[in-house]
């Protein structure tokens, strides 16, 4: 294949759950042409939320958290063109652009490639020891920092991924002070009560988690991170920092060729872009969600990925497909598994069901009468049945809902 054009019916840009699911769905619905998944990294497609959770635990080795096996991917066809990514799209030709100056003519283009890790903009950034959690190099990087004896560890950001990675740290016996800038973790995709909840419990394991401080700049030496200097002119030591704030969708390729989109690109509800031919999915992927109000929003998350990818797929198969899924979300920490399904955003409303002491319960978004969302912290049956709740926009009276010893199931 080297140094020769290439003519492939489906391309599929990003090797992670949304590309590996949009290969699957091509051949669960008959596609039989020629599909190729580039990938940026040099690894076949694995799950990326063990990153900060179970692998970096060293519970699950690499092998455990890929999403299948080498041999399923020669077994469908679909052929991965790993360490490379689209660099350029010829959108009225029909043509992609490789890193490697390779050029591959599609039929149609499926774009998943995800984001990049948010970087810190102020002086020490580009340090050794300033770490992402996004792929198995980032982790790996790590892991080789803690063999090494880094133990003092520096936390910037107070969402999921930042939670969960001081989490784990602090099991692995390491100090760890978490830094948030708004005055509450998870303050973008929670209320507050969940906030205060898991703020005390990362505390209760040790953890120095301040809210509503600055990052002033890294310090180093040697060109390796040593402290971190916040703007009241305090330096944490560090002999490691995580930097855990958000993401950049990764779409100049697309942007460059004409794709319409300011945050993102802009999908409609078959994940088709403005471009011909091309979709998006996941992570970058734009789109009108129902459970938003009809606003223009992205995603993160595997449930997004895996859905968008499969109405692509089908739409290109000749399938009706529309994506229309409930947003659902997990995150594990210490001994709590927090389940969400809905979206929180612009509730006027909540009910706590069960008591935050017991480590069990539930909060129960409102918006205009009508259930939107759910956070489950150790209450799978409250997630499981709840679910129904959001998807009818049921309306039920606060009290009832407060009512643990009634299931949600009969209020439905």
């Amino acid at each position: 294949m080297s140094g020769t054009d290439l003519s492939v019916d489906v391309v599929i840009v990003g090797a992670g759950h949304g590309g590996a699911q949009a290969g699957i769905a091509l051949r669960q619905n008959g596609f039989a042409g020629t599909i190729f998944v580039v990938g940026r990294e040099p690894e076949l497609p694995y799950e990326r939320p063990p990153l900060s959770k179970e692998y970096l635990a060293r519970d699950k080795t690499f092998d455990r958290i890929m999403i299948r096996p080498e041999a399923f991917w020669a077994d469908k066809a679909v052929t991965m063109l790993l360490g490379t990514e689209v660099t350029a799209l010829d959108a009225a030709a029909h043509v992609a652009t490789l890193g490697d100056g390779r050029k591959l003519a599609y039929g149609h283009l499926i774009w998943a490639a995800g984001g990049d890790p948010r970087k810190l903009t102020c002086a020490g950034a580009d340090l050794a020891g300033v770490h992402a959690v996004r792929t198995r190099e980032d982790v790996d990087r790590l892991m080789g920092e803690l063999d090494a004896g880094a133990r003092r560890a520096v936390v910037i950001g107070g969402g999921y991924i930042g939670l969960e990675a001081a989490a784990v740290l602090t099991k692995l016996d390491c100090h760890v002070t978490l830094l948030e800038a708004l005055p509450r973790v998870l303050a973008r995709v929670a209320g507050e009560a969940l906030s205060a909840f898991y703020e005390a419990d990362h505390r209760a394991h040790g953890v120095d988690l301040r809210t509503g401080v600055m990052v002033d700049c890294l310090v180093g030496e040697g060109g390796k991170v040593s402290g971190v200097k916040l703007a009241d002119g305090t330096v944490l030591p560090a002999d490691l920092v995580i930097v855990g704030i958000g993401i950049i969708p990764c779409v100049e390729p697309l942007r460059a060729a004409g794709a319409e989109g300011a945050n993102g690109v802009t999908v409609d509800s078959q994940c088709r872009t403005s471009l011909p031919d091309v979709y998006a999915i996941g992570d970058c992927a734009a789109h009108a969600n129902a459970f938003a109000d009809g606003a223009v929003i992205r995603l993160e998350s595997v449930q997004n990925a895996n859905d968008m990818a499969t109405v692509a797929a089908k739409t290109i198969c000749g399938v009706e497909a529309s994506y229309h899924a409930v947003p659902w979300f997990w995150s594990n920490q210490y001994d709590l598994k927090l389940q969400t399904v809905g979206l929180s955003t612009g509730h006027d409303a909540v009910v706590t069901r069960g008591d935050p002491a017991t480590r069990s319960f539930s909060v129960i978004y409102l918006k205009a009468g009508k259930v939107v969302a759910l956070d489950c912290v150790n209450m799978v049956k409250d997630y499981v049945q709840g679910r129904k709740l959001v998807e009818t926009g049921a309306v039920i009276a606060p009290e009832k809902l407060a009512d643990a010893g009634t299931p949600l199931k009969e209020l439905a």
